[in-house]
């Protein structure tokens, strides 16, 4: 199967209403036009250096995504182009990339990281402590972010069920956000969640947003 065809059947399954991110990490420049000559136009990369690498050799009107775990000291090298930073995990951070952001005289779209997963290794705000990490949030204070929703990524694992209940707590982290704190942001409506095994658990359980690469380029 070819890149474009796997974009084919991916897009005729995903909703409409499903943004599908295309993670070209570790793919060649080749791979990914090879996408956009499909049509394809959102795309999601993991490591700094890699996707300021790619947007330089790239068509412009690539809409970039950053998907991966984002160190406060490298916010300032993706701001000038990132459309979307999806893994906001600390209020450090959000300062950080409010600072980059109104430096290049942008605006950044940013999805704040929640931990659903089993896994320690994975990073978000804790399921115990967001309320009270976010109420200290004051909007006026980031003219240069848009708070654009949530993200989170399941455990690794086989269980549906697991998977399932996972991404119901985002919906639920989302949901009551969305009719407390965040209540009066507009643009407060995305739940990123869901990759190339798992997306359409993610897309029942209201996702916005799927994040697909293997199924799309293959697998590395």
């Amino acid at each position: 199967m070819t890149i474009a065809q796997n974009l084919a059947d991916l897009k005729h399954l995903i909703p409409p209403s499903v943004k599908l991110i295309a993670v070209s990490k570790t793919k060649p420049n080749s791979a990914i036009l090879e996408a956009y000559a499909s049509g394809q136009r959102v795309f999601g990369e993991n490591y700094v250096q890699e996707i300021v690498d790619k947007q330089k050799d790239l068509p412009e009107d690539i809409e970039w995504h950053f998907i991966g775990h984002l160190q406060s000291n490298k916010a300032k090298n993706i701001a000038p182009f990132v459309s979307y930073i999806h893994a906001v995990h600390s209020i450090k951070l959000l300062d950080e990339i409010q600072k980059q952001a109104e430096k290049n005289n942008r605006q950044i779209n940013c999805l704040l990281q929640f931990h659903i997963a089993q896994e320690e290794t994975k990073y978000g705000f804790r399921l115990d402590s967001y309320e009270e990490a976010l109420s200290v949030i004051d909007f006026s204070l980031y003219p240069n972010i848009v708070f654009a929703g949530v993200m989170g990524m399941a455990s690794f694992v086989t269980n549906q069920r697991q998977i399932e209940s996972e991404f119901q707590l985002l919906k639920d982290i989302f949901e009551n956000l969305k009719t407390g704190k965040f209540a009066e942001i507009a643009s407060f409506k995305e739940i990123s969640m869901g990759m190339s095994g798992d997306w359409p658990l993610a897309v029942e359980k209201g996702s916005t947003m799927v994040r697909i690469g293997s199924a799309i380029f293959g697998n590395r």
